[in-house]
């Protein structure tokens, strides 16, 4: 037996409370598959990018190998690069869920951070190829990290939907049934109540 009172005054409120439960049910309903429809593009951007990443890997390792063919280890000339601090980190919402956007410098250097005595154009191409490689690096990690946060997100939504849905509903459902027999059940008392003194 349902812990409430069979009055008017609680079926209303029942009958409300029940009524928010189901839209509150179909909101995350929709914010669970909004947030699906968004993980699934950006796994698909993921996956093209990765073959992308893959490709200019060999490219910057190929480089890189004909720099050191051509010049001799360069290890003493990297030095002359400075530290690269151009990634940024912004975040924007979707659904509530807080998504990354990293930026990072342009994969096109505007000028190069090393003498040109003792060098030729196989380093050029080197630094150019892992300057791009930084730029997908930065974005794979974006598309990834949104990707958990969506899926946590999902995970989350999808149990509060399956506790509206299997839980509190039913119980809702359960309170107004209760409620309403018991006022069939106290009006029928009533009637014959009545019918009676009035045979009286």
């Amino acid at each position: 037996m349902p812990n409430v009172i069979p009055t008017k005054g609680g079926l209303l409120a029942a009958r409300r409370t029940l009524s928010l439960a189901r839209l509150g049910f179909e909101l995350m309903d929709r914010k669970r598959n909004i947030l699906i429809r968004e993980m699934m593009a950006l796994i698909d951007a993921a996956n093209e990018l990765q073959g992308k990443i893959d490709d200019t890997f060999g490219r910057a390792y190929a480089a890189l190998l004909d720099a050191n063919i051509s010049l001799g280890l360069i290890g003493n000339l990297t030095q002359a690069v400075e530290l690269d601090d151009s990634v940024r980190i912004r975040f924007r919402s979707v659904m509530g869920v807080e998504i990354p956007a990293v930026t990072a410098a342009d994969s096109e250097p505007d000028d190069i951070p090393y003498g040109l005595a003792f060098i030729n154009t196989t380093l050029d191409r080197a630094y150019v190829e892992f300057l791009r490689l930084k730029t997908f690096i930065c974005r794979l990690a974006e598309m990834e990290t949104s990707v958990y946060r969506l899926a946590y997100a999902i995970k989350k939504t999808q149990k509060r939907a399956n506790a509206l849905q299997n839980i509190i509903i039913p119980n809702l459902t359960a309170d107004v049934k209760y409620i309403v027999e018991a006022l069939e059940e106290k009006e029928r008392e009533e009637f014959v109540r009545l019918k009676v003194l009035k045979n009286i």
